[in-house]
């Protein structure tokens, strides 16, 4: 059983821990190590990072269409409403027949779950297609995602609760006011009903709760395409453009440990002598590939403020690797041939690494060690500076970084896989047939991807271009969503008030001063809902703090900018009825009395 097997781990934890707790580690870190404890986790959906990766994103998606879903059941709230007062003849006729309150609700809530479930069938068909668009965003390059999309009885018992739940939101406030309606009122000639005017407040109130959610949804998406247009278009230290990144894999070639450092340096100077590649290199890890190697230091001359303060950041390289990724050199030297296993440790460090730990003086020349369990690593000699550049993720703050040189740890360089960065002077794409062959010449067994750096940084940003895409899709669709409520609710509120806007005409009111009075209605209505949203955002944005980048979660121009875009949009969506009143012609306004 589960129980019994991760009582099993348990007790076998200690000693597996033990027996391969890490030599190099320091003593606390070891302790914490042997701390460590096995569990056991059900397999039925198989282990992938993409659960991880996406899950508090895909609730705050999930958040966001139950918004959508709210401001869609207040636009048909508001419709049915319009239509109750349109059926206040019959439902008078049906009272005076003998039908109770109850009656009329239980069959005007009918009408409402057939309009419900009419809708979600056809929400059941898009989501078919939508759900396939949604993973195919998650997928990337060569993460493909495999995802069983079928629709079974609990995909079908959630849209039926759904649907049940959104009829009694948008059905339910409509049933109840059309159902009070006195039938001796209703059915006089030439009755207006009772929804007249100022009156008419429930079908306003829902339309501040529009603009309400609709703001909510509108910063959102401001947050969220703002945080995805700053890190596509951020400066990463690297020139992401013309890189073919090609990552092979030795261990299919029955290559001895020590002969492998030899047929990696075959294999690029075949790449480098290449037509069409301006510049070739090799490394441990490529930019941004969500990879760390790290280690503590002794720096020469400073002293440590702290357990992690000499934690710095490595990547093992060739010559010419600062070269081929663009990243400029800012003093000393590259690595060249002569820095061999037998030659001085030598490396080359990013400018925060300088300025953290040599601030104010030369680093060329400064020597550091790395710890290697209770025991100091030979001393490591700084020959060069690079300017600063992303290491795992673009998000990250710049972080202290050491390049090494490649083949002077013969032991790390003659691992299982190694990078090459190819620079090309054409598409990159195009070099991949003849870097086959030119590693072939060395090797035909090894195993080989391709992929360009500028599709690795994309990749990178998968999480956040889906945000930006969906959130900004149900922004948009929010805000059209808000105007056509507030549309459709002036337009009923001024048809209805036509006898009352026709008297105010005849006895003088200007063309200016009815559109003034429907604008100031219209103003109020939008002014309301706006402080209502802003409070609500101010609110709530923080849940999404985490997946902004370089901006605050109440960053006052994006919710300046949102509130200004759904002000204007819903102005002239109330402008167009409000014209429309002044431009009414009294003699018909009272003609038809």
């Amino acid at each position: 059983s589960d129980a019994q097997a991760k009582a099993r781990l348990m007790i076998l934890s200690p000693s597996i821990f033990e027996a391969t707790v890490p030599p190099r580690w320091k003593a606390e870190d070891q302790e914490a190590y042997r701390r460590r404890s096995l569990s056991a986790l059900p397999a039925a959906n198989g282990l992938s990072n993409i659960r991880k990766q996406y899950r508090q994103a895909l609730m705050v998606l999930m958040a966001i269409v139950a918004v959508v879903l709210l401001i869609a059941c207040a636009n048909v709230a508001n419709l049915l409403l319009a239509r109750g007062a349109a059926r206040q003849k019959e439902i008078a006729v049906r009272i005076a027949l003998g039908s109770g309150r109850g009656r009329l609700m239980r069959q005007l809530l009918t009408e409402s779950i057939v309009l419900s479930f009419s809708g979600a069938a056809l929400g059941i068909v898009f989501a078919q297609w939508g759900a396939r668009l949604l993973v195919s965003f998650l997928s990337s390059g060569e993460s493909k995602v495999f995802l069983d999309l079928s629709i079974d009885w609990r995909v079908l018992a959630f849209t039926a609760g759904a649907s049940i739940l959104t009829a009694l939101l948008f059905g339910l406030a409509p049933a109840w006011r059309s159902s009070a309606v006195n039938p001796q009122s209703a059915m006089k000639a030439n009755a207006r009903g009772v929804i007249e005017g100022a009156k008419f407040g429930i079908g306003k109130s829902l339309v501040v709760a529009q603009v309400a959610l609709s703001l909510l949804l509108v910063v959102g998406a401001g947050l969220m395409l703002s945080t995805f247009f700053r890190l596509e278009t951020l400066d990463a230290g690297f020139d992401r453009e013309h890189v073919l990144l090609v990552s092979v894999d030795i261990r299919s070639s029955n290559y001895a440990k020590e002969r492998r450092a030899v047929a990696l340096r075959e294999m690029l100077d075949h790449l480098r002598a290449l037509p069409g590649v301006r510049s070739a290199s090799a490394s441990n890890m490529r930019p941004v590939s969500g990879s760390f190697w790290n280690e503590d230091l002794q720096i020469e001359g400073y002293t440590a403020k702290g357990r992690d303060d000499t934690l710095v950041y490595f990547n093992e390289v060739t010559d010419r690797y600062f070269e081929t990724l663009g990243m400029g050199l800012v003093a000393g030297r590259d690595f060249n041939t002569h820095d061999t296993p037998e030659s001085p440790k030598v490396a080359i460090v990013n400018q925060t690494m300088a300025k953290t730990y040599f601030a104010g003086q030369n680093p060329i020349g400064k020597r550091y060690r790395a710890e290697e369990g209770k025991e100091m690593g030979p001393w490591t000699e700084i020959v060069g500076v690079v300017r600063d550049s992303k290491y795992g993720t673009l998000r990250e703050k710049i972080l202290p970084t050491a390049f090494v040189a490649a083949g002077q740890d013969a032991r790390r360089w003659g691992m299982s896989s190694k990078e090459f960065e190819l620079r090309s002077a054409g598409p990159p794409a195009a070099l991949i047939s003849a870097a086959k062959s030119a590693i072939a010449e060395v090797n035909r067994e090894v195993s080989l991807q391709f992929k360009t750096l500028a599709a690795q940084v994309d990749e990178s940003l998968a999480r956040e271009r889906l945000l930006a895409t969906l959130s900004g899709f149900f922004g948009f669709l929010a805000l059209a969503l808000a105007t056509i409520g507030l549309y459709g609710v002036m337009s009923y509120n001024i048809a209805r008030r036509r006898n009352e806007i026709g008297i105010r005409m005849a006895l003088g009111a200007a063309q200016s001063r009815v559109l003034g009075m429907v604008l100031r209605e219209v103003a109020l209505l939008i002014g309301t809902g706006l402080a209502i949203g802003l409070l609500a955002a101010i609110g709530t944005t923080r849940f999404v703090e985490s997946f902004l980048y370089g901006m605050k979660a109440n960053d006052p121009w994006t919710l300046a900018i949102a509130a200004a875009v759904l002000a204007l949009v819903a102005a002239l969506a109330g402008f167009l009825p409000a014209r429309s009143a002044s431009r009414l012609d009294p003699m018909n306004a009272l003609r038809e009395e």
